[in-house]
């Protein structure tokens, strides 16, 4: 699935977060609890590097604890990043988050000089929440729909501590299709993205495998059907997500099944794995492997051209 969705205010974003850099101390990723890696923009491990990083799971209410633990223990395997679990129900992390950017920052920690702390992440994962949270009053802008923030916004969290906050930025291409569609269903992207169906269709088919008796209980089944579309047609009888004919809606009953698992009525469900992500990059390996045979060949198909066409001239 495509995601056709990269405003300008984004590009500018990581130009100015590449124009700061030398400034940056300590980064900020807020990632998803639900989709860590997809959540992770790969523009942000490029322009970080191997600077001191402390990766926040936020909105950790929503997704399977024990999961966030298997991800918390597989980021942590880095040795220049530390993780915090987190939400917005949560109102006392400050200090502990200080303590973690003093600590990533030992050389200016005991001294008067500044450190720079900037926070990133994708739209709608959570910034500006964690970031009002901390402080313990309104900050920053929230909202519900992705991309709020729009420019950078300079915060003093106590004395020598300024935190950055930059606007969510999402990346040009993403390569591991399994991303977009998680991006997709937990609200990362605007509804204009994607094609519904599709996102519900995949939810299904995951859920199905990781998740079967949350959905048979939700939706009060015996049994789950055999294929994700059985049980989006189960289900769209079941609530009356019908057309006339009494052809179920498959877009009505796709847009229920999303707003369901983001309203948690399917309970605390997260929808990747460490597992999951590696195999996933082998695949994205390969793809760009073939992308890569296919771009030689047209090269070489060029050259074959334009040599025939210096022969025929003479």
């Amino acid at each position: 699935m495509g995601i056709q969705w990269y405003p300008g205010h984004m590009h500018k974003a990581q130009k100015e977060v590449r124009e700061i850099f030398n400034q940056v101390d300590v980064f900020i990723e807020v990632l998803d609890a639900r989709i860590p890696f997809s959540s992770q923009n790969p523009l942000v491990e490029q322009i970080r590097s191997d600077k001191p990083t402390i990766k926040i799971l936020n909105k950790t209410d929503l997704a399977d604890p024990q999961k966030t633990e298997q991800w918390q223990e597989y980021l942590e395997q880095e040795q220049s990043v530390k993780t915090l679990a987190f939400n917005a129900q949560q109102s006392d992390k400050r200090e502990q988050i200080i303590q973690l950017i003093k600590k990533m920052a030992p050389t200016k920690a005991d001294t008067i000089k500044t450190i720079h702390a900037l926070i990133i992440g994708i739209p709608n994962v959570g910034k500006s929440t964690l970031i009002n949270n901390i402080m313990g009053r309104t900050i920053a802008k929230t909202g519900n729909e992705p991309a709020v923030t729009k420019q950078q916004q300079r915060i003093k969290l106590e004395e020598n501590i300024i935190l950055i906050d930059t606007p969510g930025m999402l990346w040009p291409n993403i390569e591991n299709e399994n991303s977009g569609y998680r991006l997709a269903i937990t609200g990362g992207i605007k509804e204009t993205a994607f094609e519904l169906p599709d996102i519900a269709s995949y939810a299904c088919e995951y859920l199905m495998q990781a998740y079967p008796d949350a959905l048979m209980k939700r939706f009060e089944l015996d049994e789950l059907p055999h294929t994700d579309i059985e049980l989006l047609e189960t289900i769209g009888r079941k609530r009356g997500c019908l057309r006339s004919g009494g052809m179920v809606d498959l877009e009505k009953v796709s847009r229920l099944f999303i707003m369901e698992y983001r309203d948690r009525y399917f309970g605390d469900i997260t929808l990747e794995t460490p597992e999951m992500m590696i195999e996933e990059l082998k695949q994205v390996e390969i793809q760009r492997q073939i992308k890569e045979e296919k771009r030689k060949a047209k090269e070489e198909q060029k050259k074959a051209r334009r040599s025939r066409h210096k022969k025929n001239k003479r």
